[in-house]
């Protein structure tokens, strides 16, 4: 008897089921006549962009395993093979950048124009619209603080290619009494309510009578059952979870932003486009594109994720419970490095905390320190644009490329992000933020960037030393007094540590404070 009620439950979401599948198939009804999407695994797609490139080879990227053969370098003394760098303070044609109207006019659009053709891609003219809807509003409980969470669908309009569908996911969360509109910090990841409010134990019950109701009325004979287990019931209250506390002590990093008076948005980076080469024909990119490869120049996952950063960005700052203003962006590796292109492309947002990027976001590019840009040209090479890959060919129709050849680094990535607040965080090798990711070559890339943030009159880092030679400062001794700050904690692989941190660092620079958010 007990089976036939488990496939009684199992009856009621199998129905929904149906009618959404059947929906999905009416939505492709319309777009019948388009052409299918190119069904690529990620190593065609890899061959594909190689030969519209020319590229009969790749340099392999090296391993992560010392012991390996091909294991990464980690010798300093071997780190430097092109030790210069693009300077973000001369132009193209060899003169220097010696006034702010320059920067902005000139050697700003430079940079980018190098970045997006041969490093990021470029995001598309024709992109079409987003509209945003709430789905649900919960009131909540977060740290002992109220909230009230939205979850949203960000819907791009897909009438010029139905056979796609893109719905990018957003939860935004801010404090239920605060006095006036809060800064928020938008960050990559999962997008869920974070404490969803459950119903009460009477709200329980009647849901559990009423859930039995129906399954006797599907199947009379249940009645039996539910006489023979009178305690059983289908829905049980939700168990106790306690929270999981930052390495350090400190509360999860959403409980510290309520607690002073921030709000945040988690954004889904999966709902707008893949991390993998096989979905390049799906998610935005795939859409803007009719279902069809890419050509050299278009964009990657990484400024696609940005883009939809923006996206949301364009939702908060139409909500009065946010300050439009004063809003930031963050992310951890891999999303710390679309945090990081999301700040230098699009300026409209005021601040960013860049957790452990490594290459392709604050690592200088030119290193040769553990993650090479080989290992962007390879298995990771949907990140970037298909130009990227020209710097790991070892054999092409152009000859052979190395990093030495790319016209920019990371430095000038990070210089991008001038003059607004831009925090650099890593953790330490010995907690699991591997050597892999160079936080050396982090460092000189944000001291070589600093001078930008000085020509633009407000403080950089504060580090007078050549990039060249500049040294990492001792952990947890953060770099804080300026618009650009670094500190590498004594966690792992995440920014938790670094959070308070951050909130405190802004706070004085966009003069705002616990007391006068009101969430006291």
């Amino acid at each position: 008897m007990l089976s036939r009620l488990y496939l009684a439950l199992l009856s009621i979401p199998v129905a929904f089921a149906c009618v959404a599948t059947s929906c999905a198939i009416a939505q492709s009804v319309p777009g019948s006549t388009s052409p299918q999407p190119v069904n690529f695994t990620a190593e065609q797609d890899h061959q594909n962009m190689m030969d519209q490139l020319g590229i009969k080879s790749l340099r392999p990227g090296p391993s992560g395993n010392e012991k390996a053969p091909n294991h990464a370098n980690y010798d300093e003394a071997k780190a430097n093979p092109f030790p210069n760098v693009p300077d973000a303070l001369t132009l193209n044609n060899g003169e220097k950048v010696t006034t702010a109207k320059v920067w902005w006019e000139k050697r700003r659009p430079e940079i980018v124009e190098g970045f997006e053709r041969y490093v990021y891609g470029r995001v598309p003219k024709n992109i079409p619209k987003v509209t945003w809807s709430v789905v649900a509003t919960d009131k909540e409980m977060l740290g002992g603080n109220p909230i009230i969470a939205k979850e949203l669908i960000g819907h791009v309009d897909n009438s010029s290619y139905p056979l796609i569908n893109v719905n990018i996911r957003m939860t935004v969360v801010t404090p239920a009494n605060a006095s006036g509109p809060v800064p928020v910090l938008m960050m990559f990841g999962r997008s869920d309510f974070p404490a969803p409010n459950q119903p009460s134990a009477d709200e329980l019950a009647r849901i559990n009578a009423a859930q039995k109701a129906l399954l006797i009325q599907q199947d009379p004979s249940l009645k039996e059952v539910f006489a023979h287990h009178p305690a059983w019931e289908p829905q049980l209250p939700a168990p106790f979870h306690f929270p999981e506390f930052n390495a350090d002590g400190d509360p999860p990093s959403t409980w510290e932003l309520i607690a002073a008076g921030w709000g945040f948005a988690t954004i889904d980076p999966a709902s707008i486009q893949a991390d993998d080469g096989a979905g390049l024909t799906r998610g935005i990119i795939g859409l803007v594109n009719k279902g069809q490869p890419r050509k050299p120049e278009d964009w990657g996952a990484l400024r696609a994720w940005a883009w939809g950063a923006g996206q949301g960005l364009e939702y908060l700052q139409t909500d009065p419970a946010v300050d439009g203003k004063h809003i930031g962006i963050e992310g951890v590796s891999r999303y710390g490095k679309a945090a990081l292109v999301t700040m230098a492309f699009d300026q409209r947002f005021a601040m960013v905390l860049v957790g452990s990027s490594g290459k392709g976001g604050a690592t200088l590019l030119r290193r040769n320190f553990g993650e090479a840009v080989e290992s962007l040209t390879g298995g990771e090479y949907y990140w970037m644009a298909g130009n990227f890959m020209k710097y790991g060919a070892s054999e092409a129709s152009f000859g052979s490329k190395n990093p030495g050849d790319l016209p920019v680094d990371s430095n000038e990535l990070i210089a991008l992000c001038a003059p607004r607040l831009t925090f650099i965080s890593y953790g330490i090798p010995e907690k699991g933020d591997a050597k892999w990711l160079d936080h050396q070559g982090s460092y000189m890339a944000t001291v070589a960037a600093s001078p930008v943030w000085t020509l633009l009159g407000t403080q950089g880092l504060g580090v007078d030393e050549n990039y060249r030679t500049a040294k990492m400062p001792e952990v947890n001794q953060g770099l804080l007094t300026g618009r650009l700050a670094w500190r590498q904690d004594d966690g792992g692989h995440t920014d938790a540590p670094n959070i308070k941190y951050f909130i405190q660092w802004a706070d004085q620079f966009i003069g705002h404070s616990h007391a006068a958010s009101g969430n006291q």
